[in-house]
């Protein structure tokens, strides 16, 4: 997963990416479209088949394995079997799912399910765009690399994209949002050389105290990657997180938008005056916070 907070970021600029006869909605819901971009983190720990949805192991299926793999699912089944796409992921495919149900969901005009898909719809869009969503060596576990999943995706952002310029222009429609999914998949799995290689020449040469220090999280005392080695790192991808974040960012407006028209273009406008219940709002408070507390213990590749 991009971490708590990128993934928070990117569903809430993605509302403004959305025509006028969307935008009242979902500006009127930001609060909710924002604090719930990680429900389907939290899920993970209760829900079964949860993990697989939030990557894809490309690199299990062999060389060039991105470009050649069944694109739909049906076919890919026909070619792996589901157990084997289950084992190693299915993002792309859960990606077109998600549409078809907040299409299905706008077309009913039902306010509630709309913003828990949207949400949910935003983080795994976000998820595919992540670099190292598409590796088994997700968490540079084979390279010795251990800890850079959390670093590019939730560190980086954190510390620098407070600069990044996040203007990505106006929503568009997708033609096929099956192959539109997995082309953000092969992109992102395109960078995986260099987010593995460049850190791998960074690490050379510091060394380990300079490249960790400490931080406070709450009542926790965390180890962390130094300022001065992540803003080396950061500088050595040359803008590759920020290019994904609004990669991601403009992907999750086009496919709300593109839901919205493949549903008939409904009123929106007519769903403004929808409000959760305090008790479900409160639900959701608490899950966060649980979640935010399992975290850090978890498999980064599940986020």
């Amino acid at each position: 997963m991009w971490g708590f907070f990128a993934h928070q970021r990117i569903n809430r600029l993605a509302v403004f990416t959305l025509p006028v006869e969307m935008i009242g909605f979902y500006k009127h819901n930001i609060q909710y479209i924002t604090e719930n971009a990680v429900n389907p983190d939290r899920r993970r720990y209760a829900v079964e088949g949860e993990a697989p949805r939030h990557f894809i192991d490309v690199d299990i299926y062999g060389d060039s394995a991105v470009y050649k793999m069944p694109r739909y699912w049906t076919e890919a089944v026909e070619k792996y079997s589901e157990d084997t796409l289950q084992a190693y992921g299915i993002v792309p495919w859960h990606i077109y799912f998600m549409k078809l149900r907040l299409t299905d969901a706008m077309r009913i005009k039902d306010a509630a399910a709309i913003l828990r898909l949207s949400a949910d719809l935003g983080h795994y869009i976000g998820d595919a765009n992540v670099p190292l969503h598409t590796t088994e060596n997700y968490n540079g576990q084979l390279t010795d690399q251990y800890g850079i999943h959390g670093f590019w995706e939730s560190r980086l952002p954190e510390l620098f994209s407070d600069d990044y310029d996040f203007f990505v222009g106006k929503a568009e429609y997708i033609e096929n949002p099956q192959l539109r999914a997995w082309e953000a998949v092969v992109q992102a799995h395109e960078a995986l050389d260099s987010v593995l290689w460049l850190e791998k020449k960074l690490s050379k040469h510091l060394s380990a105290d300079k490249k960790y220090s400490f931080e406070t999280r709450g009542q926790s005392t965390i180890r962390v990657y130094s300022r001065e080695y992540s803003e080396e790192y950061h500088q050595m991808l040359d803008g590759m997180v920020e290019r994904q974040m609004l990669s991601a960012i403009k992907m999750v407006g086009d496919f709300w938008y593109t839901c919205w028209v493949d549903a008939g273009q409904p009123d929106m406008d007519e769903l403004i005056d929808f409000e959760f219940s305090e008790e479900e709002l409160e639900k959701r408070r608490e899950e966060l916070m649980e979640w935010k507390k399992k975290k850090y213990e978890s498999r980064e590749h599940e986020g």
